[in-house]
């Protein structure tokens, strides 16, 4: 039950950080810190598709009604959700993921975290820029908004991770 609650606080929080602080930072045109990837990411490997998928919609559907983005967030991390089991298959350790260890960096590693995170949040950002724009004559204003934002999002993510998670046992 802790855990459910843990789990609770840390969505609401999510939806603070990303809406009220992230969204509102304006470093220029071509970069947008987002965090909000890293909840879905911070998930059970256990969890289901089905759940994966409403929690991240929930939580976009939460980030877009708070800064008025209308579904950006929401089909984004859908994206992420539904791309996440299939990264996490790709790079899956050879007796499986240990029920008992988390898809942090602290579990994982640095390697596998980089790999994998780096990989679902270049898809995530892409997606969301892509449907931001929705022309594919804006394929240049695409990726030069795309990389910078993935650069930073990852590493404030990366921060926030070491400042907020502790290391298993």
């Amino acid at each position: 039950m802790r855990l459910l609650y843990s789990f609770i606080l840390r969505f609401f929080l999510f939806v603070f950080l990303q809406s009220f602080i992230f969204n509102q930072l304006e470093i220029n045109t071509y970069a947008h810190i987002m965090i909000a990837p890293l909840y879905v990411m911070l998930l059970p490997f256990d969890t289901s598709v089905i759940r994966l998928l409403f929690i991240a919609f929930l939580l976009g559907l939460c980030i877009d009604s708070l800064s008025n983005t209308f579904g950006l967030h929401a089909s984004s991390l859908l994206v992420f959700a539904y791309l996440r089991p299939l990264v996490f298959r790709w790079f899956s350790p050879r007796d499986g993921y240990d029920i008992i260890k988390k898809p942090t960096i602290f579990d994982m590693g640095y390697t596998w975290f980089i790999l994998v995170f780096g990989i679902l949040l270049f898809f995530h950002h892409l997606w969301f820029f892509f449907i931001e724009s929705f022309s594919f004559q804006e394929l240049l204003l695409i990726l030069l908004k795309t990389l910078p934002s993935l650069v930073l999002s990852f590493i404030v993510c990366i921060i926030l991770q070491t400042l907020f998670l502790k290391k298993s046992k």
